[in-house]
C-alpha cells in the first residue's frame, strides 16, 4: 500500500512539474516569442497606383489568435471589393522595403504578435510611417511582446500589461469619445455592446497625446488578470479605459484598437467600420 501511494504521490508531481514548465513556456513565449527567422526577400507583386493599397501583415511569433487572424483576412478581402482596394494578404516580413512600403496606403498589423521584423525592416517601417504612411494594430499587435521602443511609442502610448481573466471574456458597452476626429468617427455609432478580452495597460493613451476613438468603462468589468501564483494583476485603468486611438506621426499617422481577440468582433458592424476608417483617414 506504501509503494503504491509512493507511486501516485510521486506521479502527480510529475504531472504538476510538468504544467507549470508548459505555463512558464507559454507565459514566456507571450511575453517575448519563440526565436525566429525573417525573411527578407522581397516579393515579387504587382502594386497598383490607381488604388488605395492594403498590406495586411499576420506574421505571429508570439501567441498566435488564429482565429481572429483568419477571421480578419476574410473581412478585409470582402472590404477590398466593397471600396475597390488592392490588399496585400501576407506572412512574409520581405515586403517590409523602402520602395514597396512606398506603395501602399496602410500597412496593418493583423493581431501580429512576437518580434516580427529584423532591426532594418523596422527601421524601414519607422520611416514609411514618417514620411506618409498609416500604420493599424489590433489587439495583439499590442500585447508588448514585440520589444520595439519605436512602436509602443507611436501606435500603443502605453505598456501593456495584462488582460481580463475573471472571466476572460466580458460585456460592456463601447463609447465613442466626444473628443475623435470626425475623419474616423463617420458612420461610427455612439456605442455599441461588445464582449472581448479587455486589454489593461499601465499608461493611459490618452495621456501622452493620443486622440481616443472608443472608450469603455473600467468599473464596468472584472480586469483582473491573476491566475495561479500571479497575484500582482488585479488592477484596471480605471473608468476612462481607453480601446482605440489614433495619432499623428510626423506625415503619417497610427491607429490601434486592443479589441478583436477572436472572431466575434469581426461580426461586430462597428468594429470593422472603425478599421475600414482608419485605412482610409489622414
Amino acid at each position: 500500500m506504501k509503494k503504491f501511494l509512493k507511486i501516485a504521490l510521486w506521479s502527480v508531481l510529475g504531472v504538476v512539474v510538468v504544467l507549470c514548465g508548459l505555463m512558464a513556456g507559454f507565459i514566456y513565449k507571450i511575453k517575448n516569442g519563440f526565436p525566429v527567422s525573417y525573411e527578407t526577400e522581397a516579393p515579387n507583386i504587382n502594386i497598383p497606383s490607381d488604388k488605395t493599397t492594403v498590406l495586411l501583415f499576420s506574421k505571429a511569433t508570439g501567441f498566435r489568435h488564429g482565429e481572429s487572424i483568419e477571421a480578419g483576412k476574410k473581412v478585409f478581402a470582402g472590404l477590398a471589393i466593397k471600396n475597390n482596394w488592392f490588399v496585400y494578404d501576407t506572412e512574409e516580413g520581405g515586403i517590409f522595403n523602402a520602395d514597396q512600403l512606398a506603395q501602399f496606403d496602410a500597412v496593418i498589423f493583423n493581431n501580429s504578435t512576437g518580434r516580427v521584423l529584423n532591426d532594418e525592416q523596422q527601421q524601414h517601417l519607422e520611416d514609411y510611417v514618417t514620411n506618409g504612411g498609416s500604420l493599424i494594430g489590433i489587439h495583439g499587435a499590442g500585447d508588448n511582446s514585440h520589444h520595439w521602443d519605436w512602436y509602443t511609442d507611436n501606435l500603443m502610448g502605453a505598456t501593456f500589461s495584462h488582460h481580463s481573466l475573471n472571466p476572460q471574456f466580458q460585456e460592456t458597452t463601447v463609447m465613442l469619445d466626444t473628443s475623435a476626429d470626425s475623419v474616423i468617427t463617420a458612420g461610427l455609432p455612439g456605442r455599441f455592446t461588445h464582449s472581448d478580452e479587455w486589454y489593461v495597460f499601465l499608461e493611459n493613451p490618452r495621456n501622452k497625446g493620443f486622440q481616443i476613438v472608443y472608450t469603455i468603462n473600467g468599473e464596468s468589468i472584472n480586469p483582473s488578470g491573476n491566475m495561479l501564483w500571479m497575484t500582482e494583476k488585479d488592477f484596471g485603468m480605471g473608468k476612462d479605459h481607453p480601446v482605440a486611438w489614433r495619432k499623428r506621426i510626423g506625415k503619417g499617422q497610427s491607429f490601434y484598437t486592443s479589441m478583436g481577440h477572436d472572431s466575434g468582433a469581426w461580426n461586430q458592424p462597428a468594429f470593422v467600420k472603425m478599421l475600414e476608417n482608419a485605412v482610409t483617414s489622414k
